[in-house]
């Protein structure tokens, strides 16, 4: 894809100090045609699923300190975890509390416990379910739905701008793939 990291350059394009790719012993990452010691047919044979974790370890640590950002965007005093129920609720409107605890992949406390914060801060409204006395239906407030719409927009205007030298099929690639990797990952 567009955003190639050259060997013994980081993601800014700077030399690493110090330190040394796990697979070669040095700062450059090994590639498939790389001679390796005797010995490391195994890790050539295993570097592509080295490098995806490498790079879904990187993705993933920026990914929780951006939900961690969006959050404090949304509201000051919005837990990071969250915002992904907002967003949720954004996408596909009014839901049970139980769907959105079963989606995002908590227990029902901790999902009442994050919902009475949402509301708290204005940002969802409970109501009966009419089709089961019992359940809630959870849906964004106005303003829940006002702050998440912007914030979404802001990032989607980020991405565009950090992404503008890919193709766009490239960026539709890159969003199908992770979708495919969401749907087997959980599992």
């Amino acid at each position: 894809m567009g955003a190639d990291v050259h060997k013994g350059e980081d993601r800014n394009g700077d030399r690493p100090s110090g330190g040394g790719d796990r697979l070669s012993g040095g700062g450059d990452a090994v590639s498939a045609g790389d001679a390796v010691p005797a010995g490391g047919d195994e890790l050539v044979a295993d570097h592509e699923y080295l490098s995806l974790e490498r790079e879904l370890t990187f993705l993933l640590r920026r990914a929780r300190a951006n939900q961690g950002e969006m959050a404090r965007e949304v509201h000051p005093d919005l837990e990071s975890a969250a915002y992904g129920l907002l967003v949720r609720l954004e996408e596909y409107g009014r839901q049970r509390a139980t769907e959105l605890a079963a989606y995002i992949g908590v227990g029902k406390a901790t999902m009442s416990r994050q919902l009475r914060a949402l509301e708290d801060l204005g940002l969802i409204a409970r109501e009966p379910d009419p089709a089961d006395g019992r359940a809630w239906l959870v849906d964004l407030t106005d303003e829940g739905r006002r702050r998440v719409t912007h914030v979404r927009e802001a990032r989607r205007a980020r991405y565009v701008t950090q992404l503008s030298h890919w193709d766009r099929q490239e960026v539709a690639e890159l969003a199908r793939l992770l979708h495919q990797l969401n749907g087997v990952i959980g599992k």
